[in-house]
């Protein structure tokens, strides 16, 4: 267990003011929210595409409309149905199509106005263009990948949550509303070469979670402790609850050993939002890999 205790050394430090922040684990809800300027100087790629989406939606309706506009022919030449048929196109088109006294040759006439015609169109390529468009509620269930080919590693976060710099951790995301719905990725070097040498899954959970996941004075309880096969290599995935005075963390974690380091991926939430967000921390657990070194 000499990798858990060096890890807990690594973790259990004392908070600073600034970026990197030194909060242990435990104490993550406590880090700020970054700013908007924060996020667009880590994000800018993001941040332009979603403020470009606005901006190709009305392009596209305006390219449809300029197109059916175009289609049509000059004024001068156009035959524009009789007056009493302009006065029924304008005030009275919903009647007609209900009225049993229609007749089919009306309906027709109104159908192929020229301006009901590019209306029609801009409208449709509008809707067509914003169908394609997931809405924002489903891109917060999206997800964004994190792929680290020098550290080797990979998984994924859920759509909205910060990047924040924590000292003795590689990389670590927190949601900006939710304090306690988090993800990290922590390694350390170890001259083991499978998970399995350190015992097994129940076992090294537990001394993982009182170690270094959940400071003693908090009450934990290892919920499940798993061993899975990816590629041939050995991970173990647990879950577990950390009961704090005013809040109860509900979390999942899972580690591996390879390329001579002990990898460790941990993801939670606040146990009254667990049945909500239980799916989307799964996924993110369920979604880490070694990947191959470059």
């Amino acid at each position: 267990m000499t990798e858990i205790a060096k890890m807990g050394r690594v973790l259990r430090c004392a908070q600073s003011a600034q970026p990197p922040y030194t909060l242990p684990v435990w104490q993550w809800h406590l880090l700020p929210v970054p700013s908007r300027v924060e996020q667009k100087k880590r994000n800018p790629v993001r941040t332009r595409s979603l403020a470009l989406s606005a901006s190709q939606a009305m392009a596209a309706t305006g390219t449809a409309v300029s197109t059916a506009a175009a289609s049509l022919p000059p004024r001068g030449l156009r035959q524009d149905p009789p007056s009493s048929l302009r006065k029924r196109h304008c005030a009275a088109v919903r009647p007609l199509a209900a009225s049993p006294t229609a007749t089919s040759g009306d309906a027709a006439a109104v159908e192929s106005s020229p301006r009901r015609q590019v209306l029609v169109a801009g409208a449709a390529a509008a809707a067509a263009f914003v169908s394609r468009r997931p809405n924002q509620a489903a891109l917060a269930a999206e997800y964004l990948p994190v792929i680290d080919r020098k550290a080797g590693y990979s998984f994924v976060y859920p759509f909205g949550w910060q990047e924040v710099a924590v000292q003795g951790q590689d990389k670590v995301y927190k949601d900006v509303i939710e304090p306690l719905e988090s993800v990290s990725i922590n390694m350390i070097q170890t001259t083991k070469e499978d998970i399995r040498d350190l015992g097994p899954p129940d076992q090294v959970a537990e001394a993982l979670i009182r170690k270094v996941l959940a400071p003693p004075t908090q009450k934990t309880k290892l919920i499940e402790a798993k061993e899975n096969d990816i590629d041939g290599r050995a991970y173990y995935t647990f879950e577990f609850t950390a009961q704090a005075p005013n809040f109860t963390r509900h979390a999942l974690g899972t580690i591996t050993i390879a390329n001579g380091k002990f990898y460790t991926l941990a993801t939670g939430a606040n146990e009254r939002r667990w049945d909500k967000m239980k799916d989307r921390l799964h996924k993110i657990v369920d979604s880490f890999k070694i990947e191959t070194k470059v």
